[in-house]
């Protein structure tokens, strides 16, 4: 799949301090839009990569961006916590 898919980091913004959020990244698809918003955030389980998301008016968290493809999912959080490091 990741064949088919061409991403690209195009930025992280690390963040110090004890906060479950490490950092923020944007990732290139296709060369031809950027996804903004990606978190990488620190678990129970270790370092993983949430979906930009946005709060509605009820109040709850719904994520703007959703991958329709395991594998999709997939090549983004490998690819994100490569470029961060992790």
């Amino acid at each position: 799949m990741e064949q088919d898919i061409k991403l690209e980091v195009v930025r992280i913004h690390k963040l110090d301090g004890s906060s479950p959020t490490k950092a923020f990244c944007d990732l290139s698809v296709f060369g031809s839009f950027v996804i903004k918003g990606l978190r990488i955030v620190e678990g129970e389980g270790g370092l993983f990569v949430s979906m930009p998301r946005e709060e509605g008016r009820d109040g709850k968290w719904y994520n703007t961006v959703i991958p329709l493809k395991r594998e999709v999912r997939d090549a983004v959080e490998k690819l994100v916590l490569e470029a961060y490091g992790g």
